[in-house]
């Protein structure tokens, strides 16, 4: 069997970036310039971690591309041309605002943003600001005042009947043979999808319109009648979302931007007017899943089951948000809160491989392991590890000590052989982030995970169940664990082991004597009892 040829860093980033260039050099076009890739940014909105994550995974792209030798760059474009369709769950905003552009909204959640639109938008910023994605912002409110999309709105709306067949032929969408892919701002009323454009003056560039009723989603918004022309190079307006990826990548010379599943349709008509009638090449895709909530829904703010990046960082570090947006693309995923946990003790083992204290004898797995840490850590990894301590660990001690948490966890730690010293500004973060879990989430139980028990250790499970449910005083728990798996043929190590992989998802952690008896007999006996 051939060996395979590892790219790059060998993660799925390397090899879209491989791809990217090899389709440049079969297109004929410049690489040596900058490379842009793009992410469009909502802008309607609260973001959650699925906004976030189509910037920082082009932003991978951009990285992988610098580590193959060219000059890249991330646009991050928001969308606050966008007409408001829905008013989001909790936000104070009138209702005589549907259907206005979001930047011409005022700010409904604090007086330090110019509109609603603006603050959207700095709140996914401000989650690429602290992930330490760096990017180039631009928005659609000042590339169209601006005039830097007038060229291919012209071209567009000129080829408006051959755009409407084909839009129908893609997606069956007959909407767009009736009328043309351009809704100019209303004079009269400032809305924008309410507009109806008509006819193009093509000398003049000019859009004649109607302002009716429109049905967006399953919303009626009003409209106020007016009839009038729109100048395309003075006036705001904006193309449909099925035209104006197109006329975007031309603009700004996008070689690749990467989209959800929901809005396939409009990326295959925007491919085909890129590629026929701005005969700008579109360009290289990926496609990924959109993030579900635990109960296999959709993250949407209208069903208040958002998770921001914004309280993520409450719970967990920059890195776990890298490391579930880089572990993979493909595949729907559930997302929750309950995720943080196994993601930031799964950093620690890639930590672990990377700097040799783990094994790993497969050369493709130790490269690719190897990648993804370093991808994590924006290509700029630490010159030596950090301090490893178990989330997982850290939560159940919290749960424990509420006052003088970093003090009294830190010494427990110390007790236990897992830290050192005291004192150390990369613990202390790591149990004020703990601690917020563990206030947040008080429901969170040892976490149920699937363990191989052969029937041996499952009688002495058994057995320390009962001992441990009791809840008597024991003079030495940890010799009295010993003593059970030694009674039942069971190795002690791989007794502690199954221990720990019950209480912790873990196969190592601290003296379990003592842990046990920290975070509760009765606990322990507990959830022993759910695995026997």
């Amino acid at each position: 069997m051939a060996e395979q040829k590892i790219i790059g860093k060998g993660t799925w980033i390397d090899k879209l970036a491989f791809e990217l260039i090899e389709r440049e050099k079969q297109l004929g076009r410049d690489i040596d310039g900058i490379i842009r890739v793009e992410s469009g940014l909502g802008a309607s909105g609260i973001p959650h971690i699925g906004s976030l994550g189509d910037a920082v995974r082009a932003y991978g792209v951009k990285l992988a591309l610098e580590n193959l030798g060219y000059k890249s760059e991330l646009i991050a474009y928001s969308d606050d041309l966008d007409g408001l369709r829905k008013i989001p769950e909790g936000l104070d905003v009138k209702e005589e605002n549907m259907g206005r552009r979001v930047s011409a909204i005022d700010d409904p959640l604090c007086d330090e943003h110019d509109s609603y639109g603006e603050h959207m938008s700095s709140l996914l910023l401000d989650g690429l600001n602290r992930l330490g994605i760096e990017y180039e912002h631009k928005t659609a409110s000042q590339t169209y005042k601006e005039g830097l999309l007038t060229e291919q709105i012209h071209k567009i709306l000129v080829n408006s009947k051959k755009i409407g067949d084909k839009i129908e032929e893609l997606t069956g969408q007959e909407k767009f043979q009736n009328i043309l892919p351009y809704f100019p701002v209303c004079k009269n009323c400032d809305r924008l999808y309410t507009t109806e454009s008509f006819e193009y003056i093509e000398d003049e560039k000019k859009v004649r319109y109607r302002c009716k009723d429109s049905e967006i989603g399953s919303n009626i918004i009003k409209g106020c009648g007016h009839e009038g022309e729109s100048d395309i190079t003075k006036d705001l307006g904006k193309l449909a979302w099925k035209v104006e990826f197109a006329a975007r990548w031309q603009a700004f010379d996008i070689r690749f931007e990467a989209h959800g599943k929901d809005i396939m349709d409009s990326v295959k008509v925007n491919d085909w007017v890129s590629d026929e009638i701005l005969e700008f090449p579109h360009p290289h895709h990926v496609k990924y899943e959109m993030f579900l909530d635990k109960g296999g829904k959709k993250i949407s703010k209208s069903l208040g089951n958002v998770v921001t990046s914004e309280k993520w960082l409450n719970y967990g570090t920059s890195e776990s948000i890298l490391l579930l947006l880089y572990k993979r693309i493909t595949g729907a995923r559930e997302l929750g809160f309950e995720d943080i946990p196994a993601l930031m003790d799964e950093y620690n083992e890639l930590e672990n491989i990377y700097f040799g204290k783990t094994k790993v004898d497969n050369e493709a797995k130790l490269v690719k392991s190897k990648g993804l840490y370093e991808y994590v850590n924006l290509l700029r990894p630490p010159e030596n590890p950090s301090t490893h301590v178990s989330y997982r660990l850290l939560i159940e001690l919290c749960k424990i000590f509420k006052d003088n948490r970093i003090e009294y966890v830190t010494s427990k730690l110390i007790d236990y052989g897992t830290i050192k010293e005291e004192g150390k500004d990369d613990v202390e973060e790591l149990i004020k982030l703990a601690g917020n879990y563990s206030d947040d989430f008080e429901e969170t139980k040892i976490p149920a995970t699937k363990i191989t028990v052969d029937d041996s250790s499952k009688v002495a499970l058994k057995q320390l169940a009962d001992l441990l449910q009791k809840d008597e005083t024991l003079e030495d728990l940890q010799n009295s664990i010993y003593s059970i798996a030694k009674e039942n043929q069971v190795q002690p190590k791989d007794f502690f082991r199954i221990l720990y992989q019950i209480i912790l998802s873990k196969d190592r952690g601290p003296k379990i004597g003592p842990f046990i008896e920290d975070i509760g007999k009765k606990k322990v006996a507990d959830a022993i009892s759910k695995h026997i």
